[in-house]
């Protein structure tokens, strides 16, 4: 065993090893914070970060960067990160070391006991207790809901949000809702496992029911009374016929959507709509034309 080095945040010491057909990597003390929080590396448990790797660990002290390559996998509480390769930057302060970001590249999966986050790219930064994904085939999990993304997935551990950017859609049960960008905050359930809250949405929101799709420029989805709330240029289309408004109120539990204009009383605003009658598939053109 070669002993390669010594960081940490908290006493300013890295411990790395190299070993016959793998490396070990521990990261003592990254954060003050010990909040038990899924995909939290940060704040899971007040424990080091361990990380391993197939091929070995490269140290590039003039870049002070340290590399592990071949399935690596960092390790931290309940929590860890697994790619391809991982990155872990560290500098000098008050003449110790420590680790500010880790980089995780390739097939990248952050998991705990509960949740799931996978991409091509993660970004992890430790001062702001916040990881960015990129990549392909963006996703988010939690026992209940499933998040996805085009363009970026974020975490931040401290406030509990996942931010989904780019083609967004979020799925919670049996409810799905779509946007440009979509935020979901969640409380600490029992255990400190992630509990949804709300869901925000912005640019080309829309959500489904049985009945009805609705979309607006805005809307919160109230996971609590499972109440959704769309504004500006709200559209309700129930078959072929469309109601147009400034908000919209879509109950997900009874199904029933409910459109208003601005409600400032000015009477500027009106809820306008296209109502199609039904057609009678076993009335003939015949009886049409009579009234019969």
């Amino acid at each position: 065993m070669i002993a390669m080095g010594l960081l940490s945040r908290k006493t300013g010491t890295l411990v790395a090893a190299m070993m016959l057909g793998g490396a070990v990597l521990g990261l003592s003390g990254l954060s003050d914070r010990a909040q038990a929080n899924p995909l939290g590396l940060a704040q899971n448990g007040a424990g080091g970060l361990e990380v391993e790797s197939d091929n070995g660990i490269e140290w590039r002290r003039d870049e002070q960067i340290l590399i592990a390559r071949g399935n690596a996998i960092a390790k931290r509480g309940t929590s860890r990160v697994d790619a391809d390769e991982l990155q872990a930057l560290y500098r000098d302060r008050d003449g110790n070391s420590e680790i500010y970001r880790i980089i995780a590249i390739g097939n990248v999966k952050l998991s705990s006991d509960t949740d799931v986050a996978t991409g091509d790219k993660a970004v992890y930064d430790i001062d702001e207790a916040v990881v960015v994904l990129t990549g392909d085939n963006l996703k988010y999990t939690t026992p209940k809901e499933t998040l996805t993304a085009r363009d970026s997935l974020e975490y931040w551990e401290t406030e509990r949000i996942a931010v989904a950017r780019g083609n967004a859609v979020a799925i919670s049960e049996d409810r799905t809702l779509r946007g440009d960008t979509l935020t979901a905050r969640f409380d600490a359930a029992e255990g400190g496992a992630n509990e949804l809250r709300r869901i925000d949405g912005q640019g080309n929101v829309n959500i489904r029911t049985a009945t009805d799709f609705v979309v607006g420029d805005q809307g919160v989805y109230d996971a609590k009374t499972g109440i959704a709330t769309l504004i500006g240029s709200v559209k309700i289309t129930r078959g072929e016929n469309q109601l147009n408004g400034d908000r919209a109120v879509v109950d997900l539990n009874t199904g029933v959507s409910r459109l208003t204009a601005d409600g400032n009383g000015s009477g500027k605003s009106r809820v306008r709509g296209l109502l199609v009658p039904e057609k009678d598939e076993n009335k003939s053109p015949a009886d049409a034309g009579t009234g019969n």
